[in-house]
C-alpha cells in the first residue's frame, strides 16, 4: 500500500483508498522486519514459526495522510495538497477489516523488537523513493 501511494501521488494520480479507510494494518519499517528474519534464522528453533510485527496498528487514513503531509514538505505541488488526490473508492468483497500480528514470541524468545518508530520509518521510506526512484 504504502509503494503504491507514494507513486501515484508523484505521478499526480488518484490515490485510491478501499471503503471509509479504516482498515487497520499493523506496520514495520522494512529494515527492521529484515533484521527479524536474520534472527530467527541465527537464534530461532529449526521448525519453529515466529510472527514479525510492529506492533503499531494504524488505520489506512492515517497511513496515507501521513505520506502526503510529509510529501507536501518534501516534493511539494505547485497548487494544492496532496491529500486533495485521494479518492475512496468501493471495498473489495471479504475484506479483511484489521489484521493484526502477535509477536510476543520472536520478542520473549529471541529478544527481538523493532527499533524503528512509525514517524521516523515513514519518513525514511519516503525519502528512500524520492532518491531512487525518478517520477
Amino acid at each position: 500500500m504504502i509503494p503504491k501511494i507514494i507513486k501515484n501521488a508523484l505521478e499526480n494520480k488518484s490515490i485510491q483508498i478501499y471503503g471509509d479507510g479504516t482498515n487497520i494494518r499493523d506496520w514495520l519499517y522494512v529494515l527492521d522486519h529484515c533484521k527479524a528474519i536474520d534472527k530467527c534464522f541465527h537464534q530461532g528453533i529449526a521448525g519453529e514459526s515466529y510472527n514479525i510485527g510492529g506492533n503499531c496498528e494504524k488505520d489506512n487514513n492515517l497511513i496515507v495522510s501521513k505520506i502526503c503531509e510529509i510529501l507536501d514538505v518534501k516534493r511539494p505541488l505547485e497548487k494544492g495538497s496532496y491529500k486533495d488526490l485521494i479518492k475512496y473508492v468501493k471495498d473489495r468483497p471479504g475484506h479483511d477489516k484489521r489484521y493484526a500480528i502477535d509477536s510476543s514470541k520472536i520478542q520473549l524468545q529471541l529478544g527481538w523488537q523493532a527499533e524503528e518508530i512509525f514517524d521516523s520509518g515513514m519518513l525514511k521510506t519516503i525519502e528512500w523513493y524520492l532518491k531512487d526512484y525518478e517520477f
